[in-house]
């Protein structure tokens, strides 16, 4: 009876971890680039029950009644990168991935970040910074060197390849970043991923004047959201159900009268 309880509230605790990772969609379903999440889980190692309750020529023999599941656990938190789609805007600094990769933006550490939001800007410096400050890096077409992209006060214009042109005059081209295994990223906050290993062979179009949108399914995630609230409550009245069992055993089972 005790281990139910125990089986029934790795339930509980795994149930709440899904509903925060369904509400954080929801609650990103029209953040530019986002990628939906799910949490994986899986069971405890199933422990094999037995006693010595079988008799074999008058003695007491090992007898195994079968296994028992402990309940279930936490595994990993999975994203879906599958594409969102694009939307129009009338900013020249908004920027759409239509494919694979990421645009390539570096901290002030010093440490390169990965992101599919595209809503840029123009810092007091003139630079192109992605919308938590950090500096977009492209390659500069004349030395070939990946340095933060420089607009200043000129017009900007960009092709599907991804080559910027300063008041016509094509300077850099945008560092695509993409990887062979996307399970390998990991997100760090601010729409940003971290990842090891970046090749720079996408296949991708950019498309100027324009967002890629969320890629939640609202329907999918509410659907979600009352599977997940059944499953609590169903966890919740075996909880209930195994407490008053073990009340009754305690206080009424073998009591005199």
């Amino acid at each position: 009876m005790i281990r139910g309880i125990y089986t029934a509230v790795s339930g509980l605790i795994t149930q709440e971890a899904k509903q925060d990772v369904v509400t954080n969609n929801l609650a990103n379903a029209n953040t530019i680039g986002y990628k939906t999440e799910n949490l994986a889980t899986k069971k405890f190692e199933d422990v094999l029950l037995s006693n010595y309750d079988k008799k074999v020529l008058g003695k007491n023999v090992k007898n195994n009644i079968g296994s028992i599941s402990l309940g279930s656990k936490i595994d990993e938190t999975l994203t879906y990168f599958s594409q969102g789609n694009i939307i129009d805007s009338d900013r020249e600094t908004d920027f759409a991935i239509n494919g694979r990769g990421f645009f390539t933006l570096q901290g002030e550490n010093g440490r390169n970040y990965y992101t599919r939001d595209g809503k840029f800007n123009v810092d007091i410096q003139g630079y192109l910074v992605g919308s938590n400050g950090n500096r977009v890096l492209g390659e500069n077409l004349s030395t070939g060197q990946r340095e933060p992209i420089y607009v200043g006060n000129g017009k900007l214009s960009v092709d599907k390849e991804g080559n910027i042109a300063i008041n016509n005059n094509v300077s850099h081209r945008f560092l695509m970043s993409d990887f062979e295994n996307y399970n390998s990223l990991h997100k760090v906050g601010d729409n940003l991923y971290q990842g090891e290993n970046p090749n720079f062979q996408g296949a991708f179009h950019i498309k100027q004047n324009a967002l890629e949108a969320s890629n939640v399914n609202v329907v999918n995630e509410m659907v979600n959201m009352m599977t997940v609230m059944r499953h609590f409550e169903t966890n919740q009245k075996m909880i209930q159900m195994m407490d008053e069992t073990l009340g009754k055993a305690a206080n009424e089972v073998g009591a005199l009268r």
